[in-house]
């Protein structure tokens, strides 16, 4: 029998190498390289087709201007909050891929998205981790009603895909991708070749049966799905869950969606029922004081189309070592290091012999500049040991130069800090409404840090 083709294909871009090297030459990551069977593309093809009926004639060049726009058909899931994330709900031949750690809840929230869905749409439940009593047994735990709900207990793509052709579901979960193997490769399922095919698989069926498809994928160490990076190049949507440790929130938050914003948030408790939709995010992400505290200071950031509003906490102390330490959890510490020379040089505080420790509660990963300003607020809150007035908050870019810039959607920012009674707001003076008052809630506009700093602790 002849030998068969092998290739090295890199874990983490997907690039192909005729030999095995420690190195990828196209991304530079080392150890990343695994051996795939390359087959002829007639013969793959064919396999593919064996399963489902191929696209049917030949592509051709079109104009862009004669093609007819058709609206996508959306379904709602049942659960606000996974709507929310995915863009207003399932859409007709979508790919979704979610991850997160193991016991985040991701096998527990789609099974409760299938009861949610009922007997509106017809549903497969793929488990290949799984058997159907375990599945069973949790979905009665939570409270699930199962008349309706089919599940299969399988590994292999070709049954997988048979099985799909045969009862036509709208909605097919696939929990999880690294289980999933096809005959056509002789590698271990879980492997880079294995979870590409079999994705690959899945996705044409999806797009040519209409289905609604979910992969539950796994995490690596470094919380990246795990596998072959170009997976999440094929999917429609990737999404994340993820949760502190101990804490019962969960956070599911969008990182592609090609049918609607990124950076979505939806936010869910876990409890002995199983998730539950929080409606209001922003009451858990701040913290009840009794009384004004030093290092504490509240901003409202924009998570995809919903204001938030967190609270972060910054601990300066001295420090004992000749490199004091600049540690930053739900912030970018290069963007906290140089915030820190800014108010050197710009507010007169100067904390290079000082250990900062900054925090936004809650787990929440704040990746927008409107966090610059609220940050040195609570750096020098904690510094002077002087706390910001009760009911206050502030945002806003800090530049270089000491200028606060102005962020997006600064007004819808305000209204939602008026809702939760807040008194009193430090924004940039472009964000600034006309009037200097939204209901209860005072806008004070500064240009400069040294009037933030000022505005801030009433000097």
């Amino acid at each position: 029998m002849a030998k068969a083709k092998t290739a090295y294909v890199c874990a983490d871009c997907g690039a192909e190498h005729a030999k095995w090297q420690g190195q990828c030459v196209e991304c530079g990551v080392w150890n990343t390289l695994s051996e795939i069977v390359v087959q002829p593309a007639a013969k793959a093809a064919g396999a593919a087709r064996s399963g489902y009926a191929g696209a049917a004639g030949a592509a051709k060049v079109t104009r862009l201007a004669s093609v007819v726009a058709v609206a996508e058909q959306r379904s709602a899931t049942g659960i606000g909050e996974l709507d929310r994330v995915l863009g207003g709900g399932l859409v007709t031949g979508s790919v979704v891929l979610i991850g997160g750690d193991p016991g985040i809840g991701k096998s527990t929230l789609l099974l409760q998205m299938l009861g949610a869905i009922g007997q509106r749409m017809r549903s497969l439940y793929v488990t290949g981790e799984e058997s159907l009593a375990q599945v069973a047994s949790r979905g009665q735990r939570l409270g699930i009603a199962l008349d309706g709900l089919e599940a299969l207990a399988e590994t292999s793509i070709e049954r997988i895909l048979a099985e799909a052709m045969a009862s036509r579901p709208e909605v097919l979960i696939i929990d999880s991708i690294q289980t999933i193997w096809t005959e056509l490769l002789t590698a271990a399922p879980g492997s880079v070749s294995q979870v590409r095919e079999s994705a690959a698989r899945l996705v044409r069926f999806a797009k040519e049966s209409g289905t609604s498809v979910f992969l539950v994928g796994h995490v690596t160490k470094e919380g990246g799905i795990a596998g072959p990076r170009v997976l999440e190049h094929m999917v429609d949507a990737v999404l994340y869950f993820e949760g502190e440790s101990g804490s019962r929130f969960r956070v599911l938050r969008a990182f592609k969606n090609r049918f609607g914003a990124v950076n979505e948030l939806g936010v869910f408790a876990m409890g002995d029922k199983g998730l539950r939709e929080v409606p209001n995010p922003s009451a858990i992400f701040l913290s009840a004081h009794a009384q004004p505290t030093a290092g504490s200071a509240v901003m409202v950031t924009r998570e995809g189309t919903r204001p938030l509003l967190v609270e972060v906490q910054a601990l300066v102390d001295q420090s004992s070592l000749g490199n004091p330490r600049r540690v930053a959890l739900g912030l970018e510490q290069n963007r906290l290091a140089m915030l820190l020379a800014v108010l050197h040089r710009h507010g007169g505080a100067a904390v290079y012999d000082q250990d900062v420790f900054v925090n936004v509660v809650g787990g929440i990963r704040v990746q927008e500049t409107a966090a610059d300003l609220p940050v040195l607020l609570a750096v020098l809150s904690s510094f002077r040991d002087r706390p910001l007035p009760d009911k206050t908050l502030a945002f806003g870019e800090v530049g270089l130069s000491g200028e606060i810039r102005p962020v997006p959607n600064g007004e819808e920012r305000l209204r939602e800090a008026a809702t939760h009674g807040f008194r009193r707001a430090i924004v940039p003076k472009a964000n600034a409404p006309k009037k200097t008052h939204i209901g209860e809630l005072e806008v004070v506009g500064v240009s400069r840090l040294d009037e933030a700093l000022a505005a801030g602790f009433n000097v």
